[in-house]
């Protein structure tokens, strides 16, 4: 039904078009007529311009109408697929480059040396190199706007100081991890987690992988954040930018802890001093691991269960609530068995911490 008005109203203006141009264009066509017809002249030419162009507008209607709504729906997927980020900073930079053709052209107006193509011309290649100056620009002026929001945001009410939310970018291992959530749903993490759209592919990729432990850590990764989403109270924000001229994801990662000027959260080892290098903040989740360990000094008395034998002889091993691995002197002997130990030293390595301790029974005996 919407076809067909709208062929009506391409009709009717097909035919306004005729009249308008019956004078200029029907005038001689109708001379030529009457010419070879041996009438004097032909009355009622604007109607007959209004008839003949509203049936060759009607008739083109219908390609006209298929062709526009295929531009449009072309356009809507292009416009889909580019970061808003991208149309801003494009759209500012195009706005600055057509001001700038305005400021140029009036003088050549007034002056009468300006002409048509002259004007579209300079506002074409003014209009167009603003955009891409835009876009080469984008991630300054991403962290220009960053930077005014934040000002205004530690400006409160009537001097009262606001909080301002820092972003805290996840990586995949974090994400796959897992106890990423379990850390937001106690409220330790504050501010905005930024998932980028770079990460959410690396995971796709992972989860579509044929490798059965690749796949099934993917999948797992897919679950974590879509319960951060929807079952935690904290505010998350997928970037959908992108920077092209990086391949590898942790340098992205970096780039973009630099635009947000945000917070790395991962448990890469080597992500973790590549941002320490290039000073970008990281939160690593093994270093807040180790560092809500309880506290066990030398001397202290311990509950333990000896599970296995140690690498050296005569050693047991058994292990804290938490995973910390006790190494028992003498506990080989006591496996399987519950007993209390005496804890000799503390070491602390990059792994993790080791517990070396021995049997009280032992201590008691000597």
């Amino acid at each position: 039904m919407m076809n067909k008005w709208f062929q009506l109203l391409f009709a009717v203006i097909g035919g306004a078009l005729g009249v308008q141009w019956s004078d200029k264009l029907g005038t001689p066509v109708f001379e030529v007529i009457a010419l070879v017809t041996g009438v004097e002249a032909v009355r009622g030419q604007a109607v007959y311009m209004f008839v003949v162009f509203a049936l060759v507008f009607y008739s083109v209607s219908a390609w006209a109408m298929s062709y526009m709504l295929s531009a449009i729906r072309s356009g809507e997927e292009r416009i889909a697929t580019i970061p808003i980020i991208d149309l801003i900073a494009g759209s500012s930079g195009m706005g600055i480059g057509l001001l700038l053709s305005s400021l140029l052209l009036l003088p050549l107006e007034r002056t009468g040396y300006s002409n048509p193509l002259l004007h579209m011309l300079v506002i074409g290649v003014l209009g167009y190199a603003g955009f891409r100056l835009g876009l080469v620009k984008k991630e300054e002026l991403l962290a220009m706007l960053e930077k005014r929001g934040e000002a205004r945001g530690r400006r409160g009410a009537q001097g009262e100081v606001k909080g301002f939310e820092e972003h805290k970018i996840l990586d995949t291992s974090v994400i796959i991890d897992g106890r990423i959530a379990d850390i937001c749903k106690t409220g330790f993490i504050e501010g905005t987690l930024v998932i980028p759209e770079f990460v959410l592919e690396e995971l796709q990729h992972i989860a579509d992988s044929s490798d059965l432990l690749k796949r099934n850590r993917g999948r797992r990764g897919l679950d974590i954040l879509n319960k951060i989403q929807k079952e935690l109270d904290v505010k998350v924000l997928i970037y959908e930018g992108d920077f092209d001229e990086i391949s590898e994801v942790d340098s992205k990662l970096v780039k973009l802890a630099k635009v947000l000027r945000g917070k790395v959260i991962t448990n890469d080892f080597n992500l973790n001093k590549v941002c320490e290098l290039q000073g970008v903040s990281v939160l690593n989740i093994n270093d807040l691991a180790n560092a809500v360990k309880p506290v066990v000094l030398p001397g202290e008395e311990i509950l333990v269960q000896v599970i296995k034998d140690g690498k050296e002889h005569g050693q047991g091993v058994a292990y804290l609530d938490d995973g910390t691995m006790i190494v028992v002197e003498g506990g080989r002997e006591f496996i399987g068995t519950t007993l209390d130990v005496l804890v000799t030293s503390v070491l602390q390595t990059s792994a993790g911490r080791m517990i070396f301790a021995k049997p009280k029974l032992l201590e008691k005996a000597l």
